[in-house]
């Protein structure tokens, strides 16, 4: 049933996992022939772990019989493999958010379905995720087995592009293969096709000196066909836009927006000044100028685009106060009590209270 070959242990022999429970999150969108393959490989590489662990296997609407296979070798495996189906396609990021939501674990484990992330390689990624104190340890898969030129280049340059106006540097941003801390990924809602900036939405809630990579396993797909192809290079690109804007001024997008507004409403005064001084002075005719009509323009826009920092800072502190929302994220820390962390101002010698009669 399962045709890839099985790797040594990922865990040296005699090291102690510490406790936790685990949950594996998969994404299937028509991946029928890989279900029960997948199955196999998962508890191949689980068998013998040490904690409790269990599978959340998500139907993205599939026309194939996806669903049905997930169904079948739920009921097969037992209770600790969990089926969520949702009623259409509503692509890998609502997908993955769905699992997200099912999944109990304080550890959370994330793969595709299509065989080619290795699950030999969670024991691992979960051990030095707990050892090394992290909030995500991200796969890396050094040796990709896809073509170069419509895959690896343009994942290299999008990796390149997303680490640096991101802040997070990672080699290998579109790895499915994640584990992530519970209490931190669910701190995070994904909309749209975010699921490919996990590793930078979680810099807004936590730091990226707790995010590391770890180089994982990458087999050519055997069933099925990829769902990918070159056009998603442009929605990446929106997709990075948007991630720049929410990271940086989220909290204060009228920084932003006044920010063009000031630098527009500036060079059009500048330019209907120079053609007030050309008027008045020199008494040139302007009226059938393009400048004249390109410093209205870059002063409207100016006023719009300050106008529009107004509302989006106003939008702002509506979602923060509405919500309940914060715009910060805060470790927990263990509650004190009533009388528990305040200093007590020092007594002067010889005058500590004495007790009272009764």
């Amino acid at each position: 049933m399962n045709a890839l070959p099985t790797p040594a242990p990922g865990l040296p022999e005699g090291v102690v996992m510490p406790e936790h429970k685990l949950s594996i999150v998969i994404p299937m969108y028509d991946e029928a022939d890989n279900v029960e393959p997948l199955l196999v490989r998962i508890h191949q590489a689980m068998e013998g772990y040490s904690q409790p662990w269990e599978v959340v296997l998500v139907d993205d609407g599939s026309t194939d019989a996806t669903p049905a296979e997930i169904r079948r070798l739920a009921a097969q495996y037992g209770s600790h493999v969990h089926a969520v189906e949702l009623v259409r396609n509503y692509k890998q990021t609502a997908a993955m958010q769905a699992g997200l939501d099912a999944a109990r674990g304080d550890v959370i484990a994330t793969l595709d379905g299509d065989l080619q992330n290795d699950p030999f390689d969670i024991p691992r990624m979960v051990y030095r995720l707990l050892t090394e104190d992290l909030d995500l340890v991200a796969g890396w898969r050094k040796n990709r087995q896809e073509g170069f030129w419509l895959r690896r280049l343009p994942s290299r340059i999008a990796n390149s592009l997303i680490a640096r106006v991101t802040g997070v540097r990672l080699k290998d941003y579109g790895c499915s293969l994640k584990v992530f801390r519970g209490s931190v990924i669910r701190s995070v809602r994904l909309y749209g096709e975010m699921h490919r900036f996990i590793p930078a939405w979680l810099a807004t809630v936590t730091t990226p000196r707790r995010i590391a990579q770890e180089v994982v396993t990458h087999h050519a797909r055997i069933h099925g066909r990829s769902k990918y192809g070159i056009s998603r290079t442009f929605r990446v690109v929106l997709d990075l836009v948007f991630m720049f804007f929410f990271m940086r001024y989220r909290t204060r997008p009228g920084h932003f927006f006044g920010g063009i507004g000031i630098v527009l409403g500036a060079l059009g005064s500048l330019i209907l000044a120079y053609l007030f001084a050309l008027k008045v002075f020199l008494g040139q005719d302007i009226g059938t100028r393009p400048m004249l009509f390109t410093g209205f323009f870059l002063v409207i826009a100016g006023l719009q685009a300050v106008t529009s920092g107004v509302l989006a800072e106003m939008l702002s502190r509506v979602y923060f106060e509405a919500n309940g929302a914060l715009p910060y994220v805060a470790r927990p820390q263990a509650a004190h009590g009533e009388a528990d962390g305040w200093r007590r101002p020092s007594l002067p010698a010889g005058s500590e209270p004495k007790p009272r009669r009764t």
